[in-house]
């Protein structure tokens, strides 16, 4: 976890995890110890933890305890910004291997999500066809009986009906 520290326009230093002001040398002690630190200005929410580690190396070059030689300082101010372009290739090439591992990764999850939307396109369709059978009514629609009832009707009106009346010197 990163220990914020703010600095306040009076030049004070405010361990925000302790809850009280702190000195350089104690932030270099946390440092020391293995804490990330980031240093917040407190007006402005700028990072100023890298101007607040150079604060100290300079602090303890001043006291003769650097712990830093002098021939890695030579090498840095004429590294300067060639040794952060050549951070900054570095980054740029591992994310590049990162993204490639990444995309043989992807292949397989792609997959997955079209089968999972084409399942949920099924699924939907099964609820509104359950919706759909839920609101018909229960009982079935009522059978053929009416038009078996009206044919019976008939044979039954043909069977009582009454034998025409023959006329008089008409035989079959």
């Amino acid at each position: 976890m990163v220990r914020i520290i703010k600095r306040y326009e009076s030049r004070k230093l405010y361990d925000t995890e302790e809850s009280r002001y702190v000195s350089l040398e104690e932030i270099a002690g946390f440092v020391r110890g293995g804490q990330e630190v980031r240093v917040i200005d407190n007006a402005t929410q700028a990072d100023v933890t890298p101007q607040m580690l150079t604060q100290i190396i300079l602090g303890e070059g001043r006291e003769g305890r650097s712990p830093i030689s002098t021939e890695f300082l030579h090498h840095l101010l004429r590294a300067g910004e060639r040794a952060l372009s050549s951070g900054v290739q570095q980054v740029q090439h591992g994310m590049d291997r990162l993204l490639e591992v990444s995309m043989d990764r992807i292949g397989p999850v792609r997959q997955a999500r079209e089968e999972m939307t084409q399942l949920r396109s099924r699924l939907e369709d099964l609820e509104r066809s359950l919706s759909q059978l839920e609101s018909e009514p229960v009982g079935r629609p009522a059978p053929r009986r009416k038009a078996t009832k009206a044919k019976a009707k008939t044979k039954t009106k043909a069977k009582t009906r009454k034998p025409a009346k023959r006329k008089a010197g008409v035989s079959r």
